[in-house]
């Protein structure tokens, strides 16, 4: 039996700590907020009663079967179907970009071969390898459809040209030729009946776990382990003396109302003169609940400072190299694994943070079980 030390209580720490609690070792998981569940920590607002978000909408969507299964383990999730809308210039639009947000956008009656047609029409073709996020959106869907949906709101939510961000980025976008407004085309949709707090605190409820909340890490905790897994951000393990990993926050500004606000979950706000990036309206996302009022976030995106939650890794150039610094520091280290979305420095959905947890533990189990020393990573950020 080992004494395990986790840093965080988000689902990396959780579902890590529960595999080896249930292996026979003793875990402490400490988190320096009130509360489990990271950023996916969701509660009632007092006010309308309204299960929140609150740190910003999480839907969840896997095609790993055994991601879907373990969740369900700790909580009834309900099926749901996000379904974006996007304002630009004064009109409504779906995305992600489909059939009807074509034939809308241009006046048109396309079926989907000829829509296809059209919007090769519509691309720069003398791009032949996109290389930023700009020549990634005129390659495959042309100039329109680009400053509508993409140039405006990008600028927002990275705070920089689309023209010095990656193409990667908007590869996860798609563009359907169908009506499928669909946000997700994952096997598994669904929100938790109880929120995504319930069913980390479900994870954690183990007697061989210790939770404690308000708790900042200190080196000195190291000594009572026999090792620590680290889902803190990378460069705050080392006390940010290389410098620190750039990141953007989010600022939400609410808003409550009697009834309705916008009729749907999500809206988009693409032009670059309204401020905010979009709109959640928290009651839609548990629509098997009435609710008399309503409360949403209208969200901002900035660079995060020193006493920001950290959301996005930038991962420009220069914050590559920074990364790969402290990368190659941290494979140094003995006694501490890093795993997580800030301590491999990348965006995870909570479905993919779930089955790299998942596949720590399988890897570290029969190392702890033989006496082995673990691995400071058992995924490269650096891919």
């Amino acid at each position: 039996m080992k004494n395990i030390l986790i840093v965080g209580a988000g689902f990396s720490g959780a579902v890590i700590a529960r595999e080896l609690a249930e292996q026979g070792h003793r875990l402490t998981v400490i988190d320096q907020r009130e509360h489990v569940a990271g950023n996916c920590h969701s509660a009632r607002d007092a006010e309308t009663d309204v299960m929140v978000h609150v740190y910003g909408p999480h839907i969840f969507h896997t095609d790993h079967e055994r991601v879907w299964e373990y969740i369900n383990r700790h909580g009834e999730m309900i099926p749901f179907v996000n379904r974006v809308k996007a304002v630009s210039k004064g009109r409504v639009y779906s995305l992600p970009i489909n059939l009807h947000t074509i034939n809308q956008f241009f006046g048109k009656t396309l079926a989907p071969d000829e829509a296809r047609a059209f919007l090769e029409s519509q691309a720069d073709l003398s791009i032949e390898s996109p290389q930023t996020f700009e020549e990634q959106a005129l390659r495959f869907v042309g100039k329109s459809l680009y400053e509508a949906f993409f140039e405006g709101y990008t600028r927002k939510q990275w705070g920089v040209s689309p023209s010095e961000l990656p193409a990667s980025i908007l590869k996860r976008l798609p563009v359907r030729f169908n009506y499928d407004d669909n946000y997700y085309s994952h096997r598994y949709q669904g929100m938790p009946r109880d929120g995504y707090t319930r069913i980390v605190e479900s994870i954690l409820d183990h007697p061989g776990i210790e939770v404690r909340l308000q708790t900042r890490y200190e080196p000195a905790m190291r000594q009572a382990a026999d090792h620590v897994f680290w889902t803190g951000p990378l460069d705050a393990w080392f006390g940010f003396d290389l410098g620190r990993l750039g990141y953007r926050t989010l600022d939400f500004e609410t808003v409550r109302c009697d009834g309705d606000l916008q009729g749907t979950a999500v809206i988009n706000y693409c032009d670059s003169d309204v401020p905010y990036t979009r709109i959640s309206e928290h009651k839609y996302f548990s629509p098997w609940e009435k609710h008399e009022k309503s409360i949403a976030y209208r969200e901002y995106s900035r660079l995060c400072g020193e006493d920001d939650i950290p959301y996005y890794p930038i991962r420009l150039v220069k914050d590559k190299a920074l990364l790969q610094q402290y990368v190659d520091r941290a494979r140094e280290e003995k006694g501490v694994t890093f795993v997580g979305r800030l301590a491999t420095y990348r965006y995870l959905d909570m479905d993919v943070t779930i089955k790299e947890a998942l596949d720590v533990s399988d890897a570290v189990k029969p190392a702890l079980e033989a006496g082995a020393r673990l691995d400071p990573f058992y995924v490269n950020p650096l891919g």
